[in-house]
């Protein structure tokens, strides 16, 4: 297997998370947003989104950098001894970056419909997340186990952080087990399970001139962040002692 610099390693990084967020957040601004030929879809086209928007980064760079593309995996892997702590901090900030250039795309795509769309809540819901009980407890609960149960099985499918095999079927099986995960459990928050992917379009939200816009919800920004870190601690963990 061919070892990559650690720039090209961080580029890899940074466009596979801006491809998460294109391809994930721009499926739910073509249900979302008013006029689209998506519009009133189901939740299953943005499941398919988020699906694809995990499965083909991983495919694209997967030998690459390990197509960590999340914040969380990353914090997970390091405390796991799996990824060096040197590199946690870079990985982060190219994955932050990539979650807000991915955004701006969404938003320049969709630019027109944007403008249309009066619902402030659609608006938000096509960057980031928020609960829809207005629970932070219900939402972490939701992050928590909805992530737990991502990075448990990225790690078991794996074996290890940077993808010790080079079977496409591997990160194929990652892409729908977020997709079925969106599917399953997405109806209460969005679903985040990635920091980046949530934080970053939130800041982005909150700096654009948006017509119609509302606030950006900063009372409920932290969960997101904290509770798929915390299930990537404890999935990794668990899969590290009794699976890998």
């Amino acid at each position: 297997m061919m070892d990559y610099s650690f720039p090209v390693k961080l580029l890899a990084e940074f466009i596979g998370t801006a491809i998460l967020v294109i391809l994930g957040n721009g499926s739910v601004a073509n249900v979302e947003l008013k006029g689209t030929k998506g519009n009133g879809s189901d939740w299953l086209l943005i499941a398919v989104g988020y699906g694809c928007g995990v499965m083909i980064p991983a495919l694209m760079f997967g030998t690459v950098s390990g197509a960590q593309i999340n914040p969380a995996f990353t914090i997970g892997l390091a405390v796991a001894g799996m990824f060096s702590w040197n590199q946690v901090l870079p990985f982060i900030v190219v994955q932050l970056l990539g979650a807000m250039v991915g955004q701006l795309v969404v938003y320049a795509t969709y630019k027109p419909y944007y403008d249309e769309t009066k619902d402030a809540e659609a608006i938000l819901g096509t960057f980031s997340t928020t609960d829809a009980a207005h629970s932070r407890l219900n939402g972490f609960i939701n992050e928590f186990v909805g992530s737990f149960l991502l990075f448990l099985g990225a790690s078991i499918l794996t074996h290890a952080p940077y993808f010790e095999t080079n079977n496409a079927a591997v990160f194929i099986a990652l892409g729908f087990l977020v997709m079925t995960l969106v599917a399953s459990l997405g109806g209460a928050t969005g679903p985040a399970l990635n920091p980046a992917r949530d934080l970053g379009p939130r800041i982005i939200h909150a700096l654009l001139p948006i017509p119609n816009k509302k606030d950006s919800h900063w009372g409920y920004a932290a969960v997101p962040v904290v509770a798929p870190i915390l299930a990537s601690i404890c999935a990794i963990e668990l899969g590290k002692i009794f699976f890998g």
